[in-house]
């Protein structure tokens, strides 16, 4: 424990130490007769407990005090000031600036002692409950972590589960949620949503678990009736990731459900426009049909950078999300780098690369 006494009179220093030393604990006294000096000090490195006389030149006991009590770590220190007898003033002030106790000159030994004691006792118990409620919180934090990281495993999972039914490949999943992502940021969104949007937004797609084989498979271009059954997709993503208090899985079934809306009104599954339509739900649409378009699937080729960029500005306002696209293209370096990094390559299970590229 390192204790400060602060005295611009050196006999009383003499005197003071002498009696913290007799409080029969391991201490370190720090004796100053500068106030400036004694401040650079706390600053350094903070005591565990302050004596300081009422009455110095160039600063007094009060402004100290007020000077201590503004250093975050100098809010929970004991602070004992000494003054007159008389100078019940002082004492008011001292208390409203956050003193913890008070001394009057002349200063009894006994009862410095057993203040001092007291307060050092205090002090002791106070930093082991602080370290103990710092120790609390790193176990919750880890316990937290590890909840999580179980839930985006599981989330994963699941999403490869609808990727092998898919003839799309896991390169897919990587890129539209770092496109998603990179728009996010561009918009300026908080940090803690983009992360969120990176790891829910591979979920987009988790309803074709509900589509028949023979619809989602099908090499060429689908029949009217078959593509209603498509379109089903977004609900069933919607029905399987809904009711969950976990905020991924909420914002995992928002972007299942309305990442084929667009913004005139003429997407599905309920034709919602403008506003109404979700912000996730529009990021995504951006990120999963630029990568649809740039990509080879088994029922067309992929196309130019340039063409799919085209695709976007002539539906910026219609489809897009106006907003959305500007935030894409004023990106175009960093959405060439995730292109360039996640390749397309075959599923394999146990492969879990994408747990490190999201986390």
């Amino acid at each position: 424990m390192r204790v400060l006494l602060l005295d611009d009179d050196e006999t009383n220093l003499i005197i003071y130490k002498s009696i913290a030393q007799r409080t029969g604990q391991e201490i370190e006294i720090v004796c100053e007769t500068d106030p400036l000096v004694a401040l650079e000090a706390c600053r350094a490195r903070m005591p565990d407990l302050i004596v300081l006389d009422y009455l110095m030149p160039g600063m007094d006991g009060l402004e100290f005090l007020s000077r201590v009590r503004r250093h975050p770590e100098g809010r929970d220190v004991p602070i004992v000031m000494i003054t007159a007898a008389g100078e019940r003033s002082v004492r008011h002030q001292a208390l409203e600036r956050g003193a913890t106790d008070f001394l009057a000159k002349p200063v009894d030994a006994t009862e410095m002692r057993v203040r001092l004691t007291n307060l050092l006792a205090l002090r002791r118990s106070h930093l082991r409950q602080v370290d103990w409620n710092h120790h609390l919180a790193h176990e919750v934090d880890l316990a937290t972590r590890k909840i999580s990281n179980r839930e985006h495993e599981l989330i994963i999972r699941l999403t490869r589960a609808a990727e092998f039914r898919d003839p799309e490949t896991g390169g897919h999943i990587q890129r539209m949620a770092s496109y998603s992502h990179l728009i996010a940021r561009h918009l300026g969104l908080p940090e803690g949503f983009c992360d969120l949007i990176l790891r829910a937004s591979p979920m987009h797609d988790v309803g074709k678990l509900g589509v028949p084989d023979a619809i989602l498979l099908k090499p060429g271009r689908l029949t009217a009736d078959e593509f209603t059954v498509m379109k089903n997709h977004t609900t069933i993503g919607h029905a399987i990731l809904s009711g969950s208090e976990s905020d991924l899985i909420q914002l995992g079934a928002e972007i299942a459900l309305t990442h084929h809306e667009k913004v005139d009104g003429t997407g599905y599954p309920y034709g919602v426009s403008g506003e109404a339509l979700s912000l996730p739900g529009r990021i995504v649409a951006v990120a999963d049909v630029f990568d649809a378009l740039t990509n080879e699937r088994p029922y067309k080729r992929a196309w130019r950078l340039d063409q799919a960029r085209q695709f976007l500005v002539e539906g910026r306002g219609s489809h897009f999300d106006p907003l959305c696209v500007d935030a894409f293209l004023a990106a175009w370096d960093e959405v060439l780098v995730i292109k360039a990094r996640f390749v397309d390559e075959a599923l394999v299970p146990d492969e879990l690369d994408l747990l490190q590229t999201l986390s």
